[in-house]
């Protein structure tokens, strides 16, 4: 029998050495992050998505093996403990397969079967199952089931005696792990899901139209059409049904338990099978087709989210750079913040450049003044309500500035911006200001660095994802969660900038220890060196060996400090300093150096090539932002609202969503166009964000607008492949021919059945 951990190796294709090393790690409490990054040699280089497939399934398996022991004793107790059973447990590898072994032990509530056997009707049920055999000795069923027939104990005919005789052998049936394992993956692979908007809602007047009629195979239902089912059905307005060839079924289950060559048996076996199939089995077996297929429309919505958050992320920080931030508005004006190139909020002021010329004209001026006065060199304009207005405005007002002191004005995207404005977060920052001018702040900071600001709020509040509302809670939590600790740390973190929402997302910091780093800097100054962070309240041994690579201190004691290489490995970089010569500040960030050093030479049991060759990458450019360079989408002028927009029309933008079936698009018109996914290339493409991704700047030519239903449609194809279906992938023809069989036995079932 297999350990879990050799399981692992064997379902990872991983070494079990490093399994071992990695599953150690973790219950020593390192964090992903950190093994990841320093402790290479120790998991043969695994990365952060292999490291958390290991967790996670690790932690499957355990609380498997924990309901293996839960199960066999609880068979145990009822004394039908068998050793083929005992084994069968034991190689369970998933819960699904344990449930259906520990079915017919199960304690369970009363059912037909359970009544029938309180009845004394058991002694019937094994003689008709005896005679369901081949060969075996035959007697008439009424002159059997008169032998139970008993006022006392509530059978009153032969045919109640027979009823309950078929509810124990119907209950058998449906327990048997065998026939549910079958049937489960039969209905999965064959069955058809379809759907009907109830008759109570006219045509045209639900968002689900397009499942007004629908029809799929199961098997192949996309995530995204999936969650959107089962959204109608919840809100009452559609009706699902699984369908499959239940005739089939009915045939497979005779083939597996219907025996005899008597014709009353025959026929008493083969009504049990329908009804132990319809009554006891169907709903069931539905249920558990339509909660797997959830739980993969989860994980692959979670999954599309989660990559959605870390693009948006890791997008391109413009810098730290005097900044102003603006919230657009009509009627209630426009909400301006100026902030200096440390994200600190300096003045706010309202400007009414959309109600007349003369308001237009003092708008400019306060503009113009907050320009001159903070040195301004970025302007972030919020992409909402009259934000387009606004850029032109601004535009305007930066034509007249002389060319030298000319910000960059760039449209950020205003999601989430509000519910940060209302939170705890914000109110602890800002406690004095309105939640206007938080969020005008908000907007701000996000093009200074979209990281540092996009931590403070929930990542459903950001609108990157699809049916984030539908899917699993907790699953979402655990995997958003694990996406911002991942870009937190990949970026690093600067100590003494950082606010405490930020900090928390370091590996091995917890929220209490990110409030007091704050607290210490506050009251300390800045930490001059990774050493001092020992002097933080519960920042201990522990925590230092998790976070301090992930932490940065500028214009520290220690040039190493604001870089990646750990602490525990600056010895070796002293020592490469004095082998070539120079001064360890001399070292970092001198390519020419750098290159000097023999890398083998510092090989050792602990430290292996791995390490090494990211603390030479470190020192040729130590503190390098890993973020691609910043850019920016020009919307193109006058193209202001949906009315604006003509087919034909190829604009700049930039992607601000990806499911599963295309891209959103921001244009600069207040609506966001699709590009589906079979306009998104000249070639067939099976997931969207291998063409694109959340933040990219992309080129898109307009191809139908519906300003009725406020619907833009657009395409990234080249106008000569326009019209075009894209291109098949080559196996779309096997895999529409190719029979998706229960097993073997069952293309032999209707040839087998017809001979009867």
């Amino acid at each position: 029998m297999l350990t879990i951990p050799e399981v692992l190796a064997k379902e990872l294709t991983l070494s079990i050495a490093n399994v071992q090393s990695a599953l150690e790690l973790h219950e020593e409490g390192a964090t992903v992050p950190f093994i990841a990054r320093y402790r290479k040699e120790r998991t043969g280089e695994m990365n952060e998505i292999v490291l958390r497939n290991l967790f996670d399934r690790f932690e499957y398996l355990t609380e498997l093996e924990e309901r293996k022991q839960t199960v066999l004793e609880s068979i145990a107790g009822q004394g039908k403990l068998t050793e083929e059973l005992k084994s069968r447990i034991i190689a369970c590898v998933q819960k699904n397969e344990l449930e259906d072994l520990y079915l017919p032990f199960k304690p369970k509530r009363r059912t037909r079967a359970t009544i029938a056997r309180e009845k004394g009707l058991e002694p019937l049920a094994d003689a008709i199952a005896a005679m369901n055999q081949p060969n075996s000795l035959f007697q008439s069923l009424s002159e059997l089931a008169t032998q139970y027939i008993s006022e006392e104990k509530g059978v009153t005919s032969v045919q109640e005696a027979l009823q309950g005789a078929s509810d124990i052998l119907a209950e058998g049936v449906a327990e048997k792990a065998e026939l549910r394992t079958a049937l489960r993956s039969f209905i999965m692979k064959n069955a058809v899901i379809t759907s009907s908007v109830k008759p109570e809602f006219p045509e045209g007047t639900t968002k689900f139209e397009m499942y007004r009629s629908y029809s799929a195979p199961l098997r192949d239902i996309p995530p995204h059409n999936m969650l959107a089912l089962r959204r109608g059905e919840a809100d009452e307005i559609l009706t699902l049904n699984i369908e499959f060839d239940e005739e089939y079924v009915q045939k497979y289950l005779e083939s597996k338990e219907l025996h005899t060559a008597h014709n009353e048996v025959f026929t008493f076996i083969k009504a049990m099978l329908k009804d132990a199939f319809d009554r006891l089995m169907k709903f069931t077996l539905i249920g558990e087709v339509r909660l797997e297929k959830k739980r993969a429309a989860d994980e692959a919505s979670i999954g599309n989210f989660g990559e959605n958050m870390r693009n948006l992320l890791l997008a391109s920080p413009a810098g730290m750079k005097p900044t102003l931030g603006v919230d657009p508005g009509f009627r209630t004006g426009c909400k301006v913040v100026a902030l200096d190139a440390t994200g600190k909020y300096l003045e706010y002021k309202a400007v009414f450049p959309h109600q007349s010329k003369h308001e237009r004209e003092q708008a400019a001026k306060t503009l113009a003044s907050m320009i001159e006065r903070h040195a301004i060199e970025l302007i972030a304009i919020g992409n909402g309500t009259a934000s387009r207005e606004t850029d032109e405005f601004v535009g305007e007002v930066l034509s007249a500035l002389p060319s030298a002191k000319k910000p960059v004005k760039v449209t950020v995207s205003e999601s989430g911006a509000s519910v940060y404005s209302a939170s705890e977060v914000a109110g602890e920052e800002f406690p004095n200001l309105d939640v206007i001018v938080r969020g005008a702040i908000s907007i701000g900071r996000r093009l200074q660095d979209p990281l540092a600001e996009l931590v403070k709020i929930d990542p459903k509040a950001i609108g990157v994802g699809q049916y984030q509302h539908d899917v699993d809670q907790k699953l979402l939590k655990k995997k958003l969660d694990e996406t911002v600790e991942s870009c937190v740390n990949f970026v690093g973190v600067d100590v003494n900038t950082a606010s405490k929402e930020l900090l928390r997302s370091v590996a091995g910091i917890t929220e209490t220890v990110a409030k007091n780093i704050v607290e210490h800097r506050n009251q300390n100054g800045a930490f001059l060196s990774r050493k001092d962070l020992l002097q933080v309240a519960k920042f201990g041994a522990k925590t230092f060996e998790q976070a301090a690579g992930f932490l940065r201190i500028r214009g520290g004691k220690n040039a190493l400090d604001n870089s990646a290489v750990h602490p525990e490995r600056y010895a070796i970089v002293q020592q490469m300093a004095q082998d070539v010569g120079v001064e360890l500040e001399n070292l970092v960030a001198s390519s020419e150096s750098v290159r000097k050093i023999e890398l083998k030479k510092y090989v050792t049991a602990e430290v292996g090539e791995p390490t090494l060759r990211d603390i030479l990458k470190e020192l040729e450019k130590p503190g390098r932002d890993p973020r691609a360079e910043f850019r920016y989408a020009e919307f193109q002028s006058g193209i202001n609202d949906m009315k604006d927009l003509q087919p034909g029309m190829v604009l700049e933008g930039v992607v601000t969503n990806v499911t599963n079936f295309g891209a959103f698009v921001d244009i600069g018109v207040h609506q966001d166009g699709l590009v589906h996914i079979s306009q998104l290339a000249n070639c067939f493409v099976a997931n969207p964000l291998e063409v694109v991704k959340v933040g990219q700047i992309v080129k898109v030519r307009v191809v139908e607008v519906n300003v009725a239903l406020k619907r833009v449609s657009l395409s990234m194809k080249s106008e000569e492949t326009a019209g075009k279906s894209p291109s098949k992938r080559p196996d779309d023809a096997a895999r529409k021919s190719a029979p998706a069989s229960m097993d073997d036995q069952l293309a032999q079932l209707k040839e087998k059945f017809a001979k009867r």
